[in-house]
């Protein structure tokens, strides 16, 4: 019977745990955080994302429910955290080294996404389409990047957002580095 699933060659024909352990064994240092004030289908975008780049921890920051069209059942193969507030989120994040980064535009605090230095121990932020990012997460980030944008609108979507960002850290932190993902 053919492998119907979205999966690289590798892992065809392994079941959905095997391919979690596979990718378990090789996973980046990078992690995502959503704050999900809203359901939204992006989410499941940034989902698929975080498996594309092969994230260590995917955190879903409030609601926990959210539309995994989006994701493609790329969840699967990902650990998945739920926090019920931002404030226990920061504490995990602050207890365990890592540099949180909010990609977010609607703040005078964002910097241009361009010129940032990123550190392996980097957790990605991103809110909900509509609503971004709330106020009291963003004051407890260690900074705020914006993707600069060119034409009429003010922003790229939330989840093409996430994939630039992704991106970028894979560029500085991985490419190149031994990680294939």
């Amino acid at each position: 019977m053919e492998d119907t699933r979205n999966l690289v060659d590798e892992y065809k024909g392994m079941t959905n745990e095997q391919v979690f352990d596979a990718l378990s064994k090789k996973r980046n240092e990078l992690e995502v955080a959503i704050e999900n004030v809203s359901h939204d289908f992006n989410i499941g975008t940034i989902v698929r994302n975080a498996n594309s780049f092969n994230a260590s921890k995917v955190h879903i920051i409030g609601k926990k429910k959210y539309n995994r069209r989006g994701a493609m059942c790329t969840d699967k193969y990902l650990e998945i955290y739920h926090w019920i507030n931002w404030e226990d989120f920061v504490q995990d994040q602050r207890k365990r080294g890592r540099e949180m980064v909010a990609i977010e535009n609607n703040t005078p605090r964002a910097k241009g996404l361009f010129d940032k230095k990123f550190i392996s121990k980097t957790t990605l932020i991103f809110g909900s389409e509509s609503d971004g990012i709330t106020p009291e997460l963003l004051e407890a980030v260690d900074d705020v990047r914006l993707i600069e944008s060119f034409g009429s609108t003010r922003s790229v979507n939330v989840g093409v957002a996430g994939g630039i960002a992704m991106y970028e850290w894979a560029r500085q932190c991985a490419i190149g580095r031994g990680s294939k993902n």
